[in-house]
């Protein structure tokens, strides 16, 4: 016989696993020096968080963007966010050892506080960006795209800590275990 269930009390720490690659992402996001733009024809523009830099092949004359108050806030978002993911990041831990539900709701209210500042950063640096430079088309990166893989991780992760109170039981491996597929 065969049967297919839910092993909860194992399942528990794949969520932290999660937002430990939230945290990840976001770092690699921040950290990114090879930019988070760059111009589609000629590969002669490009820019970060914290700078942009025009020219060709070794002759790069980089400028910083915290010269601009959009380019501060969005640095300050990202870092903002950052911070908090990490207190999440350890309140989720201590909240799965424990499975404290006050705590499990309080890690999807962190998450949530994250994903509004990065969603606003993200949002703010492509806008802005895009009113200080007028000329050619440009390309948002890999770096640009780890800062919304981690607002989309912690967007799943925030619903699954809303959802994990009605699981309590489950989770604490009190709960009888409910089997998706058996076969006789």
């Amino acid at each position: 016989m065969f049967r297919c269930g839910i092993a909860y009390p194992r399942c528990r720490w794949i969520i932290p696993l999660l937002l430990l690659f939230a945290i990840i992402f976001d770092i690699i996001a921040i950290a990114a020096q090879s930019g988070w733009v760059e111009d589609e024809d000629a590969k002669s523009h490009y820019a970060s968080m914290w700078d942009q830099c025009r020219g060709r092949n070794d002759h790069w004359d980089c400028k910083s963007l915290m010269e601009h108050p959009w380019a501060q806030a969005v640095a300050a978002l990202m870092i903002i966010g950052l911070l908090v993911l990490i207190v999440a990041f350890i309140v989720s831990i201590l909240a799965m050892c424990s499975v404290n539900i006050p705590l499990l709701l309080f890690t999807a209210a962190l998450l949530i506080v994250v994903v509004v500042v990065q969603v606003i950063a993200l949002i703010i640096y492509p806008v802005k960006f895009n009113e200080l430079i007028f000329e050619g088309n440009y390309y948002y990166t890999w770096a640009y795209g780890f800062g919304w893989g981690a607002t989309i991780i912690c967007i799943g992760c925030a619903i699954l800590f809303c959802c994990l109170p009605r699981y309590e039981e489950e989770l604490r491996g009190e709960g009888k275990v409910k089997y998706i597929y058996t076969s006789s």
